[in-house]
């Protein structure tokens, strides 16, 4: 599908974006590689892409908290390819401390290469997408840019900014052939926040290649993916048997996230029940487990595990 096409992942060389990058060459999308690693490592992915799928495989190790460098890693990437028609902005640090204790220089890294990174790969991808009429903008956010945990002040800060720049950009962009989204997983069972691959029990977290197929799957980055009512952005969970439904009133239970709003439209097909719930001006369509009943002007509350995918995406 994506044959001819370029696709520049940030934070690609291990993990999720090494994942989503080996799912979109399959689709026939030349990579370009970004982050930190051995040498010869790096090298051998490269190839090893490259061969297996038949595309070109570039790598540049730009340092995402510096804007010059991210400013000449997109020099290159356009240079060599033309222009970066799949941009996927999946970088990310952390760090956990209280609040009076975050090291100055951790809070500024993490708010660079978690959010401002993103800003700047996508202002200078953006021209020639919107010249072509062509692209397609995934920022990998998180759980915590809808709910919050302490001592990850500086991170909670950055994925809420993602989710909120995503927002601004997929309202600018609509009709230009430009479409966004954001990506808000829960833990993943990688290294990331001192775990290892494989530690993880995964009745509560989910694999990276589980994130990596979402974003390679066949229609995720298709316009029909993104359609919702009234051209409002889209909320969907990937595990709709496990979303709650509560009373304003009731616990959140623990390991949930949650979203409270209004319901403004029920739709039942068969068993199924599937309603938009209005949310901060944001319309989200969410799938009601089996046997709860929603009504019109109902006042209630989303919960899903922090283990669920969920996504934004422009109409």
């Amino acid at each position: 599908m994506f044959n001819g096409k370029t696709a520049l992942i940030t934070g690609s060389t291990s993990g999720i974006g090494l994942g989503i990058a080996q799912a979109l060459a399959a689709r026939g999308a030349h990579i370009v590689l970004n982050g930190f690693g051995d040498a010869a490592q790096i090298a051998q992915l490269r190839a090893d892409i490259a061969r297996e799928h038949g595309v070109q495989v570039l790598y540049d190790g730009a340092d995402m908290s510096r804007v010059d460098a991210i400013e000449a890693m997109m020099r290159t990437a356009i240079g060599e390819f033309g222009a970066i028609d799949l941009l996927i902005n999946n970088a990310g640090i952390q760090h956990v401390a209280p609040v009076d204790e975050f090291p100055l220089e951790k809070w500024s890294a993490i708010l660079a290469i978690n959010l401002s990174a993103a800003f700047h790969t996508t202002r200078l991808a953006l021209p020639l997408m919107k010249q072509r009429g062509f692209g397609r903008i995934v920022n990998v956010a998180s759980a915590h840019a809808l709910v919050a945990s302490p001592y990850k002040s500086a991170y909670v800060a950055a994925k809420h900014g993602v989710l909120g720049f995503s927002g601004s950009l997929l309202r600018e962009v609509k009709g230009r052939g430009v479409k966004v989204m954001t990506l808000t997983p829960g833990i993943i069972d990688t290294y990331f926040a001192g775990g290892t691959e494989g530690s993880r029990d995964p009745s509560w977290s989910m694999s990276p290649r589980f994130v990596a197929d979402f974003v390679g799957s066949s229609n995720v980055l298709e316009p029909s993916f993104a359609a919702s009512l009234g051209g409002t952005a889209t909320w969907t969970s990937l595990r709709p048997e496990r979303i709650r439904i509560l009373g304003i009133a009731d616990d959140v239970p623990v390991g949930y996230g949650s979203l409270e709003g209004i319901v403004t439209t029920v739709h039942y097909q068969g068993a199924s029940t599937r309603f938009e719930i209005d949310h901060k001006g944001a319309r989200l369509t969410v799938s009601a487990p089996a046997g709860r009943r929603v009504v019109e002007g109902e006042r209630l509350e989303v919960c899903w595990p922090l283990a669920a995918m969920h996504a934004m995406a422009t109409p």
